[in-house]
């Protein structure tokens, strides 16, 4: 089936091509369902040499270092490092704050364009990607996948949701560390705003189980910037608070608070080991994700 026009302004073509050539490499020991390009926990015979162990019965004989053998007469087993293919666990925050956009892009839409362009990517390299959309539970979930093919559907799926109830983001991610059954990458695209500890709890139950997390904080930037002049009326997404006043009387306290955020926020990402990346949706996505891609492919080639 065709895909809609809807559908195809989910591909950022700018983001797909620039993020083509740069990839996105685990960054620790993943546990895969089939040898591919990513390190894996588990030792083999293949790829790259990890360490010797003392020859047992019923190990294969071609496997014998028979260098080692001809200077101490001892029998030992050369082991390599087994390479893997990662799943992609993308966790979209669906929630009504989602909604916000002073300009072209609602931070929803933003976070939809950023989940297919890092969804194709994923499977154009042949890993996998299971898709999630949560607010105060699971909304939508596809299970993982490594056919192209079905970028189709992920774009579908994301391109029919509405955003229209409050989060529970730290269930969320509860929710995925317990579906998690194997070590790989959880992309988390959400506004954050959320209760922190149960966000950090959540952040540490994943990174328990061993799996790498990436945190997208979408931002609109006059959230970031609050711009805003003369008399306003707020109106609250997730509950039905208004509130009318003069920003310029309440921009310091304001700024202060969402940096303060930001930074609490971002030292929860720290404390649990993850990347923090700050995705101002007035950033062109192609710019801001390849800037993170190149320097998650600078820090894996560490």
């Amino acid at each position: 089936m065709e895909p809609t026009s809807t559908q195809r302004d989910l591909l950022d073509a700018d983001a797909i091509a620039r993020g083509e050539s740069l990839g996105i490499m685990a960054r620790t020991v993943v546990e895969g369902y089939r040898v591919g390009e990513h390190r894996s926990p588990f030792r083999g015979f293949a790829i790259e040499f990890s360490q010797h162990r003392e020859y047992t019965i019923g190990d294969d004989i071609r496997h014998l270092d028979w260098k080692v053998l001809g200077r101490t007469d001892r029998y030992y087993i050369k082991q390599y490092e087994q390479d893997t293919n990662f799943v992609a666990q993308l966790l979209i925050d669906g929630s009504e704050s989602m909604n916000y956009g002073s300009g072209k892009l609602t931070k929803l839409q933003y976070a939809k364009v950023l989940s297919a362009c890092l969804a194709y990517l994923v499977l154009l390299q042949r890993d996998a990607v299971a898709l999630h959309v949560f607010d105060t539970e699971m909304r939508d979930t596809m299970t993982r996948t490594d056919s192209i093919a079905k970028i189709h559907p992920i774009m579908a799926r994301l391109s029919a949701f509405e955003a229209t109830q409050p989060t529970k983001l730290g269930s969320a991610l509860s929710d995925i560390a317990r579906m998690t059954k194997a070590r790989g990458i959880v992309i988390v695209i959400s506004d954050l705003f959320d209760d922190e500890e149960a966000f950090e709890k959540g952040m540490q139950q994943i990174r328990f189980g061993g799996s790498e997390v990436v945190v997208f904080h979408i931002m609109d930037p006059y959230e970031i910037e609050f711009p805003f002049d003369g008399i306003v009326e707020f109106i609250g997404l997730e509950e039905t608070t208004r509130l009318k006043t003069n920003p310029a009387a309440i921009r310091k306290s304001y700024l202060d608070s969402m940096n303060a955020f930001r930074k609490r926020v971002q030292g929860i990402c720290d404390r649990c080991g993850c990347h923090y990346v700050l995705a101002n949706t007035q950033l062109p996505l192609a710019e801001m994700l390849s800037s993170y891609l190149a320097f998650r492919h600078k820090v894996s080639a560490r």
